[in-house]
């Protein structure tokens, strides 16, 4: 199960000595609502259609289940009462609870300090944080709750009745020592967060439990094995990259957000990590993956949205194509401006950027998508570059795995704007890492090398060459402050 923040869905894997194949099995809607002046994720509903997945991959595989692993969005959780229900529904990351929070916590413990301790990105909306807006909200529900589980991991514990954070997941919290793997009890202490509640870790490729007899009975099947495969999605999704391990490599997991980064043995935190805000996330394979988080596709995604409800519904293949069309580097946006963060006018918002920053306004969709896709591209120039800075190494080869791999024009700019080849694919590299992970974690896998092996054989991989390279620098140079 891969549960992203604007869809779900059950994957049915098929493993063989030389091939993957993957089937979507199950598809849903997914998103925010708004509940007691807040805004939830509906998760009644989540796991009501997770276990309709269940029950037709069951149908599909005629009952023949190796195992279930789910993946899901970081940071977000839910709060478990005594009697282990489920007190409310789940916040969502861009509820406006942690306005102004960091600043609070950065009071009771400076800066540098957490990131010392946890190596992790500073974002408004990371657990931490919404922790804390908790406590000092005197919320009911943290003083009822005797266990905190995030998504996947709250999904699981749904299905199988097992409680524990596993590695990855964890890792996005800003609450795990990313040195040692296990909560931060300084950070607890100093925020005044309860430790108490925060349950075991463990680590991906945990065999946890099975389905209920309850949940078993209910979707008619065995009780199958639950696998915390790697319950956060981006693990999932570098595990999934077909990199050439004697080339130096960086990925990027391309979507709603895109998260550049590599793969690293142990953390990296440092005054350099700490300056350019590298998170430290763990990795499958029980490494790290030192990454930044940029705000991605979600900014075309919020003006197709708008441009839908003003009665212009345009396919993402439609706005590509007249990006393509449009004149090149008519402006640049910081797309990870913090105004970006919540849903609403994209258009309005970005144009208000524009303003601000002396560049013309923009109310043509076409150009106004090729500026985001150029502003991402040239964000992530930024990232590469200060990545090499950090390793001290060269990246040859930038790796673009999941559902934004499939922008052929994105691409193409992130391989001009770099100057680095990019390698696209595959789209489903999470639940393909998902289903990799579980392989290894039951023996149907023993090596790196023969899932890297399956990876080459499964999967359509689309290589892109760099273009126009000294328009790109100009116009890097010129951007440089804005991104």
């Amino acid at each position: 199960m891969d549960l992203g923040a604007e869809s779900g869905r059950v994957m049915l894997g098929l493993i063989s000595a030389d091939k993957l194949h993957i089937e979507e099995i199950h598809r849903f809607p997914n998103g925010p609502i708004e509940q007691d002046g807040s805004l939830r994720w509906d998760f009644p509903r989540l796991l009501s259609e997770v276990k309709n997945g269940i029950a037709k991959a069951v149908t599909q595989a005629h009952g023949d289940i190796a195992g279930i692993g789910i993946d899901s969005w970081g940071v977000d959780f839910g709060l478990l009462d005594e009697n282990g229900r489920l007190i409310e529904n789940p916040c969502h990351y861009r509820d406006s609870r942690t306005s102004g929070i960091m600043d609070k916590a950065f009071n009771l413990m400076p800066k540098r300090q957490i990131y010392e301790h946890t190596g992790i990105q500073f974002l408004q909306f990371n657990t931490i944080y919404q922790l804390l807006a908790m406590r000092l909200s005197n919320s009911p529900a943290l003083k009822k709750a005797k266990k905190l589980l995030l998504i996947a991991d709250l999904v699981s514990y749904m299905l199988s009745g097992r409680a524990y954070a596993e590695f990855t997941l964890a890792g996005t919290t800003q609450l795990m020592d990313m040195r040692t793997g296990s909560w931060s009890r300084e950070i607890f202490k100093k925020l005044n967060l309860p430790i108490e509640i925060m349950p075991r870790v463990v680590p991906p490729g945990t065999v946890v439990g099975s389905l209920t007899q309850n949940i078993a009975a209910e979707i008619g099947c065995d009780r199958i094995p639950v696998i915390a495969a790697g319950s956060h999605d981006t693990a999932c999704a570098v595990a999934a990259v077909p990199a050439d391990y004697n080339t130096k490599w960086a990925y990027i997991s391309s979507g709603t957000w895109s998260l550049i980064g590599i793969q690293s043995p142990t953390p990296v935190i440092n005054d350099k990590t700490f300056e350019f805000e590298f998170t430290n996330e763990g990795a499958v394979d029980g490494s790290i993956r030192l990454l930044k988080n940029i705000m991605g596709l979600w900014l075309v995604q919020q003006c197709k949205t708008q441009w839908a409800e003003q009665g212009q519904d345009f396919s993402y293949d439609r706005l590509t194509e007249m990006a393509n069309k449009a004149a090149p580097f008519a402006a640049t946006v910081n797309v990870n401006d913090t105004a970006f963060l919540t849903p609403g006018d994209m258009p309005k918002r970005i144009n208000e950027q524009l303003e601000r920053t002396g560049q013309p306004q923009i109310s043509d969709k076409g150009q106004l998508t090729r500026v985001l896709l150029e502003s991402l591209a040239l964000t992530y120039r930024r990232f590469t570059e200060q990545l090499e800075g950090v390793t001290a190494a060269e990246i040859e080869c930038l790796h673009i795995v999941g559902g934004g791999s499939k922008n052929t024009l994105l691409n193409q700019f992130t391989a001009s704007a770099t100057g680095k080849k990019v390698i696209a694919g595959p789209v489903e590299a999470t639940a393909v890492g998902n289903l990799l992970a579980q392989a290894r974690a039951t023996g149907r896998i023993k090596t790196a090398a023969q899932a890297g092996k399956l990876l080459k054989n499964s999967f359509e991989l689309t290589e892109y060459e760099p273009v126009n390279s000294q328009a790109w620098q100009t116009q890097f140079r010129k951007a440089k402050k804005q991104i």
